[in-house]
């Protein structure tokens, strides 16, 4: 890899203002762009609006919004299936960025997790120098749920003593790992809510956490999808396209850990103001308690 200082966070590591404030911001977006009255379609970091054939997207990037565009630019030219940008201008409004994409239409059908695994060893065969530089690109050790000691301080009234032991366990039986160099350009959040399957192939969406990491970073939340209900085919599937199979790589394991410990830490912390969120935490905690009942978790 190629010099280039790291960024200290990814594009995207905060949400929207509000839903109300991402929908005037893609409403504005939509005047000036003569589009159709834009729909939510989902929001979490980022906010996703429909406005006929086009898809906004309301965020709050670290770094100029033109950045994203750009970076499609590069995936695409790399053999990596992503949205197409649509407009190479942005819209910002009340400290929010509209960018405008292609509508992708999802058909109901499973991934070809071969293509998948191809797309993403092309994406670990970027040199990060050829990506725009106003793109940022952290090591993934230092994103902000990735630090597990004031996540648990956040939440020490809501674990109970054995779901905590079992998560601090987990956390110091493999928090080694972060000594291992980040070498290779990581898409960041691999996992089936991220690759759409449309008429034309499977289509890698979402590069707001892109960073650097060894190469099992990607390959770590399929490898655990039994822990969502999945199947562990997929994961075979997506290896045997990668070229590789990493499910026994010390470095893979230890990250495919952590970052269940990270899920459930995060979801336990939206429990406080989102009913929703904490029946989900809740199951995960299960798991740390090593039950021998724990339910598959939820997404959701």
């Amino acid at each position: 890899m190629t010099g280039r200082v790291p960024a200290a966070r990814p594009f995207v590591d905060r949400p929207v203002a509000s839903l109300e404030a991402a929908a005037a911001a893609a409403r504005a977006a939509a005047r000036t762009w003569t589009l159709p009255e834009p729909e939510l379609v989902r929001s979490g970091m980022t906010a996703i609006f429909a406005a006929g054939d086009v898809i906004l997207r309301v965020a709050r990037p670290t770094g100029p919004a033109t950045a994203g565009l750009e970076l499609a630019t590069v995936l695409a030219a790399a053999g990596v299936r992503v949205a197409r940008p649509v407009r190479r201008e942005v819209v910002d409004h009340d400290g929010q960025s509209v960018t405008a994409w292609e509508r992708l239409r999802p058909v109901a059908c499973s991934p070809d997790w071969r293509a998948v695994g191809a797309m993403v060893a092309g994406v670990h065969r970027l040199d990060p120098a050829d990506l725009p530089p106003a793109y940022p690109l952290p090591p993934a050790s230092a994103l902000p749920w990735w630090q597990f000691a004031p996540l648990l301080d956040e939440v020490a009234d809501l674990l109970d003593d054995p779901a905590r032991a079992g998560l601090e366990a987990a956390i110091a039986r493999h928090g080694w790992w972060v000594q291992r160099p980040g070498d290779v350009v990581c898409h960041g959040d691999v996992h089936p809510g991220n690759v759409m399957t449309t008429a034309d192939g499977d289509v890698l969406i979402d590069w707001d956490l892109m960073c650097t990491a060894p190469a099992g970073w990607d390959h770590a939340m399929l490898l655990r999808l039994e822990r969502w209900g999945g199947s562990p085919d997929v994961y075979s599937e997506f290896a045997a396209g990668y070229g590789r199979n990493l499910a026994g790589d010390d470095v893979t394991v230890a990250i495919a850990e952590l970052r269940l410990v990270a899920a459930t830490l995060l979801r336990l912390r939206a429990g406080r103001t989102d009913p929703a969120a904490m029946v989900e935490a809740l199951r995960r905690l299960a798991y740390w308690r090593r039950d021998d009942d724990a339910p598959p978790w939820t997404a959701a």
